[in-house]
């Protein structure tokens, strides 16, 4: 039986066109559904297949760390970066 463990990943959602649009900055992933349901479903299922596959090739340290992931002094545990903001910033090209 495989080990199971669970992490907590922030996840944006926002809509595009008739799509929506789950992206997790914290892991770089994103992922989309005709509903906000089957968005959430959808970027569940690509972050559980890409810690599978970092945690099959033994490269879960090197990959977190290289995203900005920090691993908690008390319990071992990995802690992504944390959100600070959300909002739209005027930019002059």
């Amino acid at each position: 039986m495989k080990a199971r463990m669970q992490i907590n990943v922030p996840v944006s959602y926002f809509k595009e066109d008739k799509s929506f649009v789950a992206y997790t900055p914290a892991l770089d992933l994103s992922s989309a559904g005709k509903t906000l349901k089957e968005a959430e479903k959808n970027i569940a299922e690509a972050v559980s297949i890409f810690m599978e596959e970092i945690l099959a090739h033994g490269t879960l340290d090197e990959v977190l760390s290289s995203l900005g992931w920090k691993k908690t002094s008390k319990t071992n545990e990995w802690m992504p970066p944390i959100f600070v903001s959300h909002g739209m910033l005027p930019v002059t090209v």
